[in-house]
């Protein structure tokens, strides 16, 4: 009886060991990363870390942002992989992030990193505004090719221009933000109300003004110069235009949610996220990466866009985005298309 004891003892330590070599830890991880990349960044992490499963929620920035600002108090996500910087600035400043510096970190270009040490974040890559202009539609329409933000005021425009709803896109943001940085306040309010007039409706997604002008559906869509890129090299007649006066940008970014009960698990993915196969990933969507040297040119990627970058200040940006958001909601948003 003692030895049958015995045997089933270490029967069930046996099974224990086992079970437990088999753990999983999972990863609640919130993200504004474009749906059809998150398998693909998934399912090259777990060849390093098969042990640690990640749960996706996945929205548009500006849904994200205030999902996690309201649960400031009761986290549900331990890691943000993929939202805009001026976001992470904004949960920052809440107290909201756990700093940590990812190993690799120095390998990255300073600008994609957090200025204390440790780092609240890290930065992935660089999306950069840019209109998306169907050549074909506008013709038909006898529309003549804007060169300008300031352009697209002009009454031959109207209701054949579409951008991003701020409020939930961070191109949308980046847009407002920057037109504020440019014209100054006074002056950008009333560009925007002048372009306001000549909107067909403002989107939730920041790629869909360039998608539907590639489709054909609207001639001329305010949107990021990568997406245009993108559509254009698979066939659309789209003509992608550098506003003049210069273009808005931001960087999508990665952090730790401070008072994640996973936090081995979770800086062990942000080490991922720094490294040289990620940002050749990242390069798959986005041309500008944090990773010297990693990205490759892309076709049909517009001339001048880089030069054209402004030197966006990402602190006025995420200190007033309540302010803007508040602002531009009051102003504009009947036009916005159902969620």
């Amino acid at each position: 009886m003692k030895q049958k004891a015995s045997f089933l003892t270490a029967l069930a330590l046996t099974m224990t060991t086992a079970s437990a070599g088999l753990a999983e830890t999972e990863l609640t991880v919130y993200t504004a990363v474009e749906a059809e990349d998150l398998a693909r960044y998934a399912e090259t992490f777990n060849q390093s870390h098969p042990d640690i499963h990640i749960n996706w929620v996945r929205d548009s920035t500006g849904i994200i942002t205030a999902k996690l600002l309201a649960e400031r108090d009761n986290p549900q996500a331990d890691v943000v992989w993929g939202l805009a910087a001026t976001s992470l600035l904004l949960l920052k400043s809440e107290g909201m992030l756990e700093p940590y510096a990812p190993a690799g970190v120095e390998n990255l270009d300073p600008k994609f990193v957090d200025g204390d040490n440790p780092p609240s974040w890290v930065g992935m890559d660089a999306w950069v505004a840019s209109v998306c202009y169907n050549t074909v539609e506008a013709e038909k329409l006898g529309l003549t090719p804007p060169t300008s933000w300031k352009d697209l005021t002009d009454p031959q425009y109207a209701g054949h221009v579409i951008m991003p709803n701020p409020n939930s896109s961070g191109t949308g943001f980046l847009d407002v933000s920057s037109w504020l940085q440019m014209f100054g306040e006074e002056e950008g309010w009333k560009f925007m109300d002048a372009l306001h007039e000549n909107i067909a409706r403002y989107t939730h997604s920041g790629s869909k003004p360039c998608k539907l002008a590639a489709a054909g559906e609207i001639p001329i869509g305010i949107s990021f110069a990568f997406r245009g890129a993108k559509s254009k090299a698979e066939g659309a007649p789209l003509e992608i235009i550098v506003p003049s006066e210069g273009v808005g940008w931001d960087m999508e970014a990665t952090a730790i949610v401070a008072g994640t009960a996973n936090l081995e698990a979770a800086q062990k993915l942000v080490d991922f996220t720094v490294t040289k196969e990620a940002n050749e990933m990242y390069n798959t969507g986005y041309a500008v990466v944090a990773y010297p040297g990693v990205a490759k040119p892309v076709e049909h990627f517009p001339e001048g866009l880089l030069d054209a970058m402004i030197d966006n200040d990402f602190e006025f940006a995420a200190n007033n985005r309540a302010a803007i958001l508040k602002e531009w909601q009051a102003r504009y948003d009947g036009k916005s298309e159902a969620q």
